[in-house]
């Protein structure tokens, strides 16, 4: 536990020096999650071995699309795959014998060893929204996002004790030239906080800008050894793979840093509408883009990656929360575990405007599907709304607090002593209560889950404080925590050196907007 806390006067302080003590902000990052509860699967092993017999006719029939990658469309010829134009058709068997060099789970290294987490196996990590163009909260309304939100995210990010990672852009900072923007985002990310990042993708330059600040930030011998960004390359589905993400992947592969490979699917518009058909899709183009990784690396990192939603079908817009994302996450899970990769699925999903009922319903459901699911690595797993497109400051800190619910769910059900509680029984016996018992006194503090928003107050107290509603609640925590901010020592020498290399990156080409 990392504490940040105010300055102890010296022994004659007393009383003052002991009520600084607990008024000192304290900043607590829980360690990742490890499931203790099984993963629900929806589908038996007949219905895996026709979705996964059905991908590799896919690919072996229909083919991908790389384009406008020379480079990539050569590596396929050599491995033997049949090329014709832009169209890669991969014989049946090639991608998944390639994908068996791709690692089951790998350590994301932090600057902060102690926010290393690893990503596999039984483990989750939670990380925060990433893409919007717009910023939400009570005060400003909807709006454009700028490098001030971005940095205040990033801090909101290392101020919350159940996520787990940076993530990458958390908001979109519009008021930076697009071809430098990235600069400034990697720079709050490492500087801000002391957990886990993903590096920029948007362009392969940008990704080998992210690697070379990763240097500066770690070391060049500890970043060639290990893994410190994950980074989030999204398949244009269905069936292509453009040249812009495979670059990124082609850099972050290379120099043995992980990448999500992502389908983007809303069901119904890049994919079928049925469950089945999508999941088929799904795999094809994740055992086509891991493939691809390890032709550029073998044993590079890489995660199964599964973003899907179904559409309405009355306004086109995206819908989240519903039971067919739900069988989908299920399902692709399953097929990931087959593959023995690790499983990016899940979020803080809703398509509501506002963090209202819709918000609370729709997340809900999102994130306890992606905690039975068997998810490794939850992205957008708090501050997203309206189907993306908003980072909400006061939806963040709400997510961000339910996110403890999924650790203590995930925990399972303790069946030792202390779990059973014969003592508490035999003690308070018949007609009696726990409160006082001494089971009850030595277990009260960690028993539950409590909530740091939410208010559970009575009736006549929550009206005299101002019958405040959950966005509300939320406002104020989002205020105390960036007033409580205090960012993570970094050595000065680290500093300088990412503010020299960024410098020199703005000076060296024109902004562009475009």
């Amino acid at each position: 536990m990392n504490e940040v806390r105010a300055e102890r006067r010296g022994r004659g302080g007393g009383g003052a020096a002991r009520r600084a003590e607990r008024t000192a902000v304290r900043i607590e990052t829980a360690r990742f999650i490890e499931r203790n509860i099984p993963n629900f699967d929806i589908l038996n092993s007949e219905a895996l071995e026709v979705i996964e017999y059905n991908a590799e006719t896919v690919l072996e029939e229909i083919g991908v699309n790389f384009v406008e990658n020379p480079a990539a469309l050569q590596r396929w010829r050599d491995a033997g795959a049949d090329v014709q134009g832009e169209r890669v058709r991969i014989p049946r068997g090639l991608a998944r014998a390639l994908c068996k060099t791709a690692p089951s789970s790998f350590v994301q290294h932090a600057r902060n060893p102690e926010r290393n987490v690893t990503i596999g196996g039984k483990g989750l990590v939670l990380a925060p929204v990433y893409g919007p163009p717009f910023v939400r909260d009570l005060d400003g309304g909807r709006r454009y996002a700028t490098m001030e939100d971005f940095r205040n995210f990033v801090k909101l990010g290392t101020m919350s004790k159940w996520l787990h990672h940076s993530g990458g852009t958390v908001c979109e900072p519009t008021d930076i030239a697009v071809n430098k923007r990235h600069l400034d985002m990697l720079m709050a990310h490492m500087t801000l906080s002391d957990k886990p990042y993903m590096g920029s993708v948007t362009e392969p330059v940008r990704a080998v800008d992210s690697v070379k600040m990763s240097k500066i930030l770690f070391g060049d011998e500890f970043v060639d050894r290990n893994t410190v960004m994950t980074s989030l390359i999204n398949i244009n589905s269905p069936l292509t793979f453009d040249s812009t993400m495979m670059g990124a992947l082609e850099v972050y592969a290379a120099a043995n840093q992980a990448s999500i490979i992502s389908p983007f699917i809303v069901g119904g518009a890049m994919a079928p509408v049925t469950v089945a058909g999508t999941l088929t899709q799904v795999l094809a183009e994740v055992l086509a883009g891991v493939a691809y990784s390890q032709l550029v690396r073998a044993g590079a990192p890489v995660i199964f990656g599964a973003f899907v939603t179904s559409i309405d079908m009355n306004s086109g817009a995206p819908t989240f929360g519903t039971p067919e994302a739900a069988h989908i996450t299920y399902g692709a899970g399953q097929l990931a575990r087959r593959m023995g990769l690790p499983y990016r699925s899940g979020g803080a999903f809703c398509g509501s405007k506002l963090p209202d009922a819709q918000a609370a319903y729709e997340t809900a459901n999102s994130l306890n599907m992606a905690l039975l699911a068997g998810v490794n690595f939850m992205l957008h797993a708090a501050g997203w709304l309206e189907g993306g497109l908003v980072s909400s400051y006061e939806k963040f800190v709400l997510d961000a607090d339910q996110l403890g619910t999924l650790h203590h769910l995930a925990k399972g059900i303790s069946m030792d002593d202390n779990g059973l509680a014969m003592d508490a029984i035999r003690e308070v016996g018949p007609g009696g209560h726990y409160l006082g018992c001494a089971h009850t006194q030595a277990n009260f503090k960690s028993a539950f889950w409590r909530s740091d928003v939410l208010d559970y107050k009575p009736f006549e107290t929550w009206e005299e404080e101002g019958a405040r509603d959950s966005a509300t609640l939320a406002s104020v925590k989002v205020r105390k925590m960036l007033g409580d901010f205090q960012a993570p020592a970094l050595d000065e020498g680290i500093r300088e050196a990412l503010e020299a290399y960024v410098a020199e990156r703005k000076a060296s080409e024109p902004d562009a907007f475009g």
